[in-house]
């Protein structure tokens, strides 16, 4: 099965949103899919694209063969060049929970310094009654 990349149209008459799917490439543009991997808007503004990066690559190193359009929007998000050169895959902005668990790790690295402070004093008071 030859596998491709490319557009599926989504929306209203007049109003097109797409549908970045991989694909049988005998299947129709609307038709049956593999798995969505992303969403392209053209008529917002600016135009709004949204790939998984990791799904997209994926897909390429197995061999699925990108559309014109498909291409030139991976080269948009960074990920057609880092299937051509090898590098990874650009960074996104961390989600708010990966930004809140970091806080809480220097706050938990934090707390066993007072802890070992209140032990040294109580060393103290042991060698003042001896």
């Amino acid at each position: 099965m030859a596998v491709k990349l490319r557009l599926t149209r989504v929306g209203k008459k007049k109003q097109p949103h797409y549908r970045v799917v991989a694909t049988d490439s005998r299947s129709p543009r609307d038709g049956r899919f593999i798995e969505i991997i992303g969403t392209y808007s053209p008529r917002s503004e600016p135009s709004a694209v949204k790939i998984d990066g990791e799904r997209a690559l994926h897909w390429l190193q197995h061999g699925a063969k990108p559309s014109e359009r498909v291409q030139k929007l991976l080269e948009i998000e960074g990920i057609w060049a880092s299937f051509t050169d090898g590098t990874p895959l650009p960074a996104k902005a961390e989600p708010t929970v990966a930004a809140d668990s970091a806080e809480e790790a220097p706050a938990a690295k934090a707390a066993p310094e007072p802890e070992a402070a209140a032990e040294e004093p109580a060393a103290d008071d042991a060698d003042d009654e001896a």
